[in-house]
């Protein structure tokens, strides 16, 4: 048994970190551009929207080459990170709808 230099193994965990990093930058860009254009929008018409785009390769102006799977919980993290940011809102009587 031969084991690889811990070096290659960082690298990796670096390389895919930062592809995980570029995938929800993307989603939160994708997420904010489309509740800009809608204003509210219920969360699982929004997380379709996002998951329709990324299979379309459809992620807005420079990004059209690139599509990528995501899932609807990717799309949730990025909603809970972009509430946190204070980007999103939610009104307390309707919490499901989202607001930009």
């Amino acid at each position: 048994l031969r084991l690889l230099p811990r070096q290659r193994y960082l690298r990796a965990e670096r390389a895919e970190s930062s592809a995980l990093e570029r995938k929800r930058n993307v989603l939160c860009c994708l997420i904010t551009r489309i509740l800009k254009a809608e204003k509210q929008l219920h969360i699982d018409n929004l997380v379709f929207r996002v998951i329709d785009a990324c299979q379309k390769g459809e992620l807005g102006p420079g990004l059209q080459f690139l599509s990528f799977c995501c899932h609807s919980v990717d799309v949730l993290s990025c909603v809970l990170h972009l509430l946190n940011q204070g980007y999103l809102r939610r009104e307390e009587e309707r919490p499901h709808v989202l607001e930009y």
